[in-house]
């Protein structure tokens, strides 16, 4: 194999250095960021070391089949250009300096890095595209592709990718139903673990949680017209949501169409008074305040609030309008709390459903609920786990 390493000021520049000179078949075999110091190690200069090589063998001795084979190596390229990522973003995040000229430095590599991170994901993009194509067979690609199209993370599209192959060598075909049947019975392995369905009515008090803006109070009274209607149960609602006028409104209409009371908890003193006012009812749903989660002293102040024991289950909601990222973000500052199941809104403005799996699979949740409009109590579906892989799957067949 003939091996060369190379140094530019981002991971794109090298990657043109690398094709240039050693053309498309080239594989990354290491990388790492090279910081140096000047000025007393004040200003810091970064730049990008890469170690390329490509094998000598002629063009002909080439498998023109592909082979998961080369997945290790795909997988190691991938994990390398992550360990990149996850340095520049450290290195964002690092104190500035106290001297002036340098935190002028800082602020404009920031930006630069920020650019770098920018660069870097859309070159992880396209060499998990290339590498599909070089892996897989033509005849699997459009189903790839689909999945894809679904936001399914790139870990379970190999995962099915792989499983698809080995059928496909199998078989010498497959078509788009084959694939979907193949991929539907491998995600329901992965989901079949974990709980699925809607309130328990074993616990009294139901907290629902969540950012601002996602729909909890709308959902809250889809959940509890269905506990009066389906079950015939008494309800109430507690309201900690004191900074929008217009959520404790809307909750109060709702409660007033159920002839159910509602309680304002401003403090934790109240809260323990409307649990007491409230304690002859079956069931008390609890709707908090939308906050910026990304902080972590809202969801501290939460903890202190309300309560998370025995009595209780918890619920996230979370809208499938948001970045997957956005959500992984909220859901880690989450983690400290008992989170029973996500509860997902929003599936109606939304063609991909492939981050609400993605999210319950990576921190093992299960799915309550999703909501699909504005109507109460009509657009709320309970979960059910044929429904969840139906939907991922209603795409129009290729």
């Amino acid at each position: 194999m003939k091996m060369k390493k190379y140094y530019a000021s981002s991971i794109p520049e090298a990657m043109k250095q690398v094709r240039a000179e050693l053309g498309e078949d080239a594989v990354i075999l290491n990388s790492k960021v090279v910081i140096t110091k000047k000025f007393f190690g004040m200003i810091k200069k970064k730049s990008f070391e890469v170690v390329a090589g490509i094998d000598a063998m002629e063009p002909q001795q080439v498998a023109s089949v592909p082979t998961p084979a080369v997945l290790p190596v795909v997988k190691k390229e991938n994990a390398r250009l992550q360990e990149i990522t996850n340095a520049i973003q450290a290195k964002m995040h690092q104190e500035p300096p106290l001297d002036v000229a340098a935190v002028h430095e800082d602020a404009s590599m920031s930006e630069e890095l920020r650019k770098e991170i920018a660069d870097l994901k859309s070159l992880m993009q396209s060499m998990h595209k290339k590498t599909t194509q070089a892996q897989y067979p033509d005849e699997l690609l459009p189903f790839i592709e689909y999945l894809r199209q679904q936001e399914l993370s790139e870990e379970l599209i190999t995962t099915i990718g792989d499983e698809l192959f080995m059928h496909f060598r199998e078989a010498s075909e497959i078509n788009f139903s084959q694939c979907k049947l193949i991929a539907k019975n491998l995600l329901r392995k992965k989901l079949e673990v974990l709980p699925v369905g809607g309130l328990s009515y074993e616990r009294k008090y139901i907290n629902i949680l969540g950012p601002t803006g996602v729909g909890k109070t709308t959902t809250i009274a889809k959940m509890a017209a269905r506990a009066v209607l389906e079950k015939k149960k008494k309800i109430g609602f507690i309201t900690t949501d004191t900074y929008r006028i217009a959520a404790i409104e809307q909750l109060k209409t709702y409660a007033g169409l159920l002839q159910a009371p509602v309680e304002i908890a401003y403090n934790a003193t109240d809260f323990e008074q409307a649990i007491q006012r409230l304690s002859h009812l079956d069931l008390v749903f609890i709707d908090t305040a939308g906050r910026n989660y990304k902080e972590v002293k809202y969801v501290d102040d939460l903890q202190r609030l309300i309560k998370f024991d025995d009595h209780a289950e918890s619920y996230l909601v979370l809208a499938m309008t948001t970045k997957e990222r956005d959500m992984e973000n909220i859901v880690d500052q989450f983690k400290q709390l008992p989170i029973q199941k996500f509860i997902f809104t929003k599936i109606d403005e939304t063609n991909s459903i492939g981050t609400m799996i993605n999210l319950m699979i990576k921190y093992n949740k299960g799915l309550a609920y999703y909501t699909n409009g504005q109507e109460v109590p009509e657009d709320i579906e309970e979960a059910d786990l044929e429904a969840v892989l139906n939907l991922f799957f209603q795409g129009e067949e290729k």
